[in-house]
């Protein structure tokens, strides 16, 4: 093999993540219009554009939401473009929510024990799994302990400061075991007293996840992404690192045109 083509093998080994030429149309209004993006392995990526822009429109594409006008969607080397959202959790690419998706009846530790155990196939055996079973035991253990929620465990989740709903969300989607996590917009509404905590653990998501963040804060953004994608008026606008996007005068002028340029 060239040394050409030993690169671009290399380089493609490395994309876990594949999106490519995706469109959207709705009727005759084009939300998303041919989006390339490429998620490697181990990426503290970051989506941003100002609203309106097709950010939530390309997550619904990915998670399988939305099937698209036309492109394709490559996970791990294969196309799951027309894969059900629960066939896309099982291979092993999981979504956070802007708005929280959770059992309010139910305590953080159920919840995860009902995930944990349905991700060991155990099914609706959940609340005997906590019980004997050793592993979901320690499983649950360990992501009350590593998402700050041991003092709530036994706390209905209605009842939970919001920040520490947005805690149980990422524990939910880490307890599925993803191999990429789709963060949407983790920090929205979340009281500045309570924000500390949250930017601590997405700071300290596990190495090997593929991550890519939807984000409007750019203090998170900047502190976490090593890589950017703007997406404007459903298209790529540009894509580079963080100092890249920061100094780009197309980016700053999105912004300020927005009133969102803060932090650019």
């Amino acid at each position: 093999m060239s040394a050409a083509l030993h690169h671009k093998a290399a380089t493609a080994s490395e994309t876990v993540l594949s999106a490519q030429g995706l469109e959207m149309r709705f009727g005759g209004i084009v939300a998303t219009n041919c989006v390339n993006l490429d998620l490697k392995k181990g990426a503290r990526h970051a989506l941003i554009g100002p609203n309106g822009a097709g950010k939530t429109t390309f997550i619904n594409l990915l998670t399988g939401v939305l099937q698209p006008s036309a492109g394709r969607i490559v996970l791990e080397g294969e196309d799951i473009s027309t894969l059900a959202p629960n066939e896309r959790v099982g291979r092993g690419m999981v979504r956070t929510f802007q708005i929280n998706q959770l059992f309010d009846s139910m305590t953080p530790l159920q919840t995860l024990a009902l995930v944990v155990s349905q991700r060991s196939g155990l099914g609706r055996r959940w609340w005997s799994s906590l019980g004997h079973n050793a592993q979901v035991a320690q499983r649950c253990e360990e992501l009350l302990t590593k998402f700050h929620l041991a003092e709530v465990m036994n706390q209905r989740t209605r009842e939970l400061a919001y920040g520490k709903r947005r805690l149980l969300e990422i524990a939910i989607a880490l307890a599925c075991e993803p191999r990429v996590l789709l963060l949407d917009e983790p920090v929205a509404g979340v009281p500045a007293g309570e924000r500390e905590e949250l930017l601590q653990t997405v700071a300290a998501l596990p190495a090997d996840v593929s991550v890519l963040l939807i984000e409007h804060d750019m203090d998170l953004v900047f502190s976490f992404a090593t890589r950017m994608t703007v997406l404007v008026n459903g298209a790529v606008l540009t894509e580079g690192t963080p100092q890249e996007i920061a100094a780009d005068p197309r980016v700053k002028a999105v912004y300020l045109g927005h009133g969102e340029g803060a932090g650019l």
